[in-house]
């Protein structure tokens, strides 16, 4: 059990609502930056439980922002925790949060979960993103909801559209002129999806290259030979 699970077994503190198995994706991804100077935003403010497990986890050097429609949330206000109010859906309000906070080491996406907002915040804010951060969005089930406007290979899902991300991590590889290197093929390290999630880790990407050390030993393989050329040993040895 990590920190993370012992904190959420022993609270009795503000409400948090989390899957159990995200815990230990939780742990996996973050605890590098636990007792660093780390700035995390989140979306979905809810009760206010998970600002305090962040706290609790990262330390007494984290800032976090906590992101919410309700404005009531912003009376969970407490030492290192801030609280903005706006819709997640507006593209304009989360220029503002990239404006307010230029540096994000951690963004968790755990907000109203709609297709649209997802979407909109993961263009509007990766960058903003520190070059080694991490970008988390939780709760992708909801790609499946019809209530959520989600489906099974429905388009408009935000599944659909993180798949597109696998071709852009690649896309150094690419002979066609429909995938071409851009900013996220420079600035993505690697995907890693999970049952409901999707995290991805940043690093700077160079062009991929392959070297060689050593000596051959063995001699290159030529495959089998076709029927064609067996019949043609055939007959020069029978004649």
């Amino acid at each position: 059990m990590n920190d993370l699970e012992k904190f959420f077994e022993n609270h009795d503190g503000k409400l948090i609502h989390k899957w159990m198995h995200y815990f230990d994706i939780y742990d996996r991804h973050f605890s590098r930056f636990r007792d660093q100077e780390v700035v995390i935003v989140e979306f979905g403010v809810s009760q206010g439980g998970s600002l305090q497990m962040w706290k609790e986890y990262f330390g007494p050097k984290a800032k976090i922002i906590g992101i919410d429609i309700n404005e009531h949330c912003k009376a969970l206000e407490e030492e290192q925790v801030e609280v903005m109010i706006g819709d997640q859906e507006d593209r304009k309000f989360l220029r503002q949060i990239a404006e307010h906070a230029p540096r994000i080491d951690i963004l968790i996406d755990d907000g109203g979960h709609t297709m649209k907002q997802q979407i909109a915040t993961f263009e509007e804010l990766f960058d903003s993103i520190d070059p080694n951060g991490v970008y988390l969005c939780e709760d992708l089930h909801t790609s499946y909801w019809p209530k959520w406007k989600g489906g099974h290979l429905k388009s408009s899902t935000f599944i659909e559209y993180s798949k597109h991300l696998i071709d852009k991590i690649n896309a150094w590889h690419s002979k066609q002129y429909t995938l071409k290197v851009d900013d996220f093929t420079r600035s993505a390290h690697s995907l890693h999806y999970y049952d409901s999630i999707l995290v991805i880790e940043k690093r700077p990407i160079v062009e991929p290259h392959t070297e060689k050390r050593g000596h051959k030993s063995v001699q290159k393989y030529h495959g089998a030979l076709s029927m064609k050329n067996r019949l043609k040993r055939w007959f020069k040895r029978t004649f």
